[in-house]
């Protein structure tokens, strides 16, 4: 096997863990803010296994430390919102509308950086809103799932965002630790008065919660971060974006398969699916063949 063909397969495999990541979301019973809490603080403490955690510990800038801890309350809002869009209606919905943060990013990095906004864009964008529309009026009974899910899908394209302009002040590892341990701060400063609001929600998992956290912590969180952080230094950053927007393709055949949810929608539900899924696709290989027409300086 290849360099290159083994990062193909470490970057789809790193893919399927994290669209697998709505399943167990739904199969967990602990509500959203226990749920992410423990998912928080196992990937924070598998996170401190890897030795570059502590070299890169000592480099990091303290404005860099705080812009992170900033973006890491983002993360865990984040987190929240989308499992619970899944826990009010189910796990191909929620994917569904995550699918949306490739456009929500299309038109707010632009204002971010100070760029012109590209008028394939603005179609796209149209084409989104007329998918969520026609997955709405099929699906009323998930309303509040759904504008949850839409939530996530802004907030994870604002911490994207984010992400770009630290990225390079300190290493992937470092990143990820500061942002995750941030957002557990942030949770358990914020769970008393969450379960004080929904005094429903069991803060212990239950037996079988218990494998599906570590899994979900461990291997669909840790392991597929590291995964595609290997592929990437075979990848163009292209294929990597491109094989990311398959997250929710993934995550819909999961629930399919394993959860046996969206049998009893009717064909709007996957018209509108389909509408949403092809304006991201079409963000993105439209943004490649511009970069191909563009004039190369030599």
């Amino acid at each position: 096997m290849t360099p290159v063909t083994k990062a193909y397969f470490q970057l789809h495999i790193s893919v399927f863990l994290v669209g697998f990541t709505a399943i167990l979301g739904k199969l967990i019973s602990l509500a959203e803010g226990p749920l992410v809490w423990w998912r928080l603080l196992f990937t924070c403490l598998s996170l401190l296994l890897l030795p570059r955690i502590w070299r890169e510990w000592k480099l990091l800038k303290r404005k860099t430390f705080w812009s992170l801890a900033g973006i890491g309350v983002l993360v865990a809002i984040h987190w929240l919102t989308f499992y619970g869009s899944i826990k009010y209606s189910n796990a191909s919905i929620a994917l569904i509308c995550f699918s949306t943060i490739t456009i929500f990013t299309a038109f707010l990095e632009p204002l971010v950086f100070r760029k012109k906004i590209k008028r394939m864009e603005v179609f796209l964008g149209a084409l989104v809103i007329v998918g969520i529309y026609m997955i709405f009026r099929v699906s009323g009974e998930y309303v509040t799932g759904i504008v949850l899910g839409i939530i996530a899908a802004f907030l994870a394209a604002v911490f994207t965002i984010f992400n770009k302009k630290v990225v390079g002040e300190a290493g992937p590892n470092m990143i990820t630790f500061i942002e995750l341990f941030s957002g557990f701060v942030f949770l358990s400063l914020l769970m008393p008065w969450y379960l004080q609001v929904f005094p429903e929600a069991d803060f212990m998992p239950v037996k079988v919660d218990w494998i599906y956290l570590l899994v979900l912590s461990l291997v669909c969180t840790t392991l597929a971060y590291n995964l595609g952080l290997k592929a990437l230094k075979h990848l163009s950053a292209y294929i990597s974006n491109l094989a990311l927007n398959l997250e929710p393709v993934y995550g819909i055949i999961l629930a399919y398969l394993v959860l046996k949810e969206g049998k009893d929608l009717p064909l709007e539900f996957y018209f509108g699916t389909a509408i949403i899924l092809l304006a991201v696709f079409g963000h993105v290989l439209s943004g490649r063949l511009m970069k191909r027409k563009r004039p190369q300086i030599l």
